[in-house]
C-alpha cells in the first residue's frame, strides 16, 4: 500500500463525516420535541432528526462509486486501519475542541475531558444537536463499515463464501437502519439526559461506535466459510431477535409511556406505575422483567451476532459482547444511583415491584 493509499485512507472518515454534517443539514428533517430541557429556558429542546435519508443517501453513493468503478466495493475494508487512525484523530481532536471551549464543571480536567461538561450542544441556530448528530454520525459510518467489510468477503470467496458472514452484516445492518429510522426514540433514552459530551461520547461515536462494533467483521471477512449448519445459524439469528424485541421494545413502550401515559402499549399492555404524586414509573410490561431489561437486550443483540460467524473459538469476535457487558453493567449502577438519588423512596418501592437489575431471576 502506497503512501497516498494511507493518506486517503486517514482522511476517508473526515471526507465523509463532513458530507453527513452537509447532508444532516441541508436534507429535509422532522422537527421533534425531546424530553431534555435548555439548562437556560426550562423550556424542552426541538431536535431536527433525518438519520435515514443521510444513511440513505451515502449508500446510494456507495452503490454509485462502485458500479462506476470509481471506487471498489471493498475500499473501506481495504483501508480500514488507515481510516481507523483517522476517525481517531478526528475524534480526539472533536473532543478537545468542545471541551476546551465550555467552563469547567469543578472536576479535573482530565475527568471533564472524558466526560464531557455541557449535557446539551447546539449549533447552527438549533439546527444541529451534538449528541444526535455524533449517533447519526457513528451509525451511519458502521453501516458504511459493515457494507465494505461484507463486500470484501464476497469479492473474495464468492458463492464459496461464510453464510454466516452476511447474516451478521444483514441482522447488524437491521439493528442500525432500526436506529435511526426510530431516532426520536432514544431522546427518551439514558444517553440524551445522562451523558455529557466530551471524549467518551465525541470519540466514541467518531471512532469507537463505527469501527470497534464491527470487530467481528475484521477477523472474519477473510476467513473462508466454516461450515456451519444452517440450523445453529437459526439460532443464533434468534439470539439476535430475541435481544432486539427486548431492546427495541423497552424503549418504545418507555416512549409511549412519556408521550402518551394513557395507551396501552401495542394496543395490549396497559400502564403499571408506581407513583408517589409527583414522580412516575414505569413498572409493568417489558419493565416488569428487571429494571433495565433494555440493556439485557442489547447483549443478547451482541451475542447472536458473535455467534452467527461461526468463530466461537477466535477470542477477537467476544470483544463486542464482552465490552456491552461491561459498558452495561457499570451505567446500571450509575443509572440505579442517579435513580434513588431522584427519586428517594419511590424507587425502594419500583426496586420492590421489580427485584432485578436487568437479568430476571438471576441478576
Amino acid at each position: 500500500m502506497t503512501l497516498l493509499d494511507l493518506v486517503a485512507g486517514f482522511f476517508a472518515p473526515w471526507i465523509i463525516y463532513a458530507l453527513m454534517l452537509a447532508l444532516h443539514l441541508g436534507l429535509p428533517a422532522r422537527k421533534v420535541v425531546g424530553y431534555v430541557r435548555d439548562v437556560h429556558t426550562s423550556e424542552l429542546l426541538q431536535y431536527r432528526v433525518n438519520g435515514p435519508l443521510v444513511l440513505a443517501t451515502l449508500v446510494l453513493v456507495w452503490i454509485a462509486l462502485g458500479y462506476s468503478n470509481l471506487l471498489a466495493w471493498d475500499w473501506l475494508y481495504v483501508h480500514r486501519w488507515s481510516g481507523l487512525a483517522g476517525a481517531a484523530v478526528l475524534g480526539l481532536s472533536f473532543s478537545l475542541a468542545v471541551v476546551l471551549v465550555t467552563p469547567s464543571t469543578g472536576r479535573s480536567l482530565l475527568a471533564d475531558l472524558y466526560f464531557g461538561r455541557e449535557l446539551n450542544r447546539q449549533f447552527f441556530a438549533n439546527r444541529l444537536d451534538a449528541k444526535m448528530f455524533l449517533y447519526m454520525v457513528g451509525a451511519t459510518m458502521l453501516a458504511l463499515n459493515l457494507l465494505s467489510f461484507s463486500a470484501h468477503h464476497v469479492l473474495t470467496f464468492g458463492w464459496r463464501g461464510s453464510p454466516g458472514v452476511l447474516l451478521y452484516g444483514f441482522l447488524f445492518l437491521w439493528f442500525v437502519v432500526d436506529y435511526l429510522l426510530l431516532e426520536k426514540v432514544h431522546l427518551y433514552t439514558y444517553d440524551i439526559f445522562a451523558e455529557r459530551v466530551g471524549f467518551k461520547l465525541g470519540w466514541g461515536c467518531l471512532t469507537f461506535y463505527p469501527y470497534f462494533y464491527a470487530v467481528g467483521l475484521w477477523v472474519t471477512a477473510d476467513l473462508p466459510d466454516p461450515g456451519t449448519p444452517g440450523w445453529p445459524l437459526a439460532i443464533f439469528a434468534s439470539v439476535f431477535f430475541v435481544g432486539w424485541s427486548l431492546a427495541r421494545g423497552a424503549n418504545m413502550q418507555k416512549y409511549f409511556f412519556k408521550t402518551q401515559p394513557e395507551r396501552a402499549f401495542l394496543g395490549l399492555l396497559k400502564p403499571t406505575t408506581v407513583s408517589d404524586g409527583t414522580n412516575t414509573l414505569l413498572c409493568g410490561g417489558f419493565w416488569a422483567v428487571s429494571r433495565h431489561v433494555n440493556y439485557l437486550g442489547e447483549i443478547l443483540m451482541a451475542t447472536g451476532l458473535t455467534l452467527v460467524l461461526g468463530q466461537p473459538g477466535l477470542w477477537v469476535v467476544w470483544l463486542y459482547p464482552l465490552y456491552y457487558v461491561a459498558l452495561l453493567g457499570t451505567r446500571e449502577r450509575a443509572d440505579e444511583r442517579r435513580c434513588a438519588a431522584k427519586y428517594g423512596d419511590l424507587w425502594k418501592e419500583y426496586e420492590r415491584r421489580v427485584p432485578r437489575r436487568i437479568v430476571p431471576w438471576v441478576y
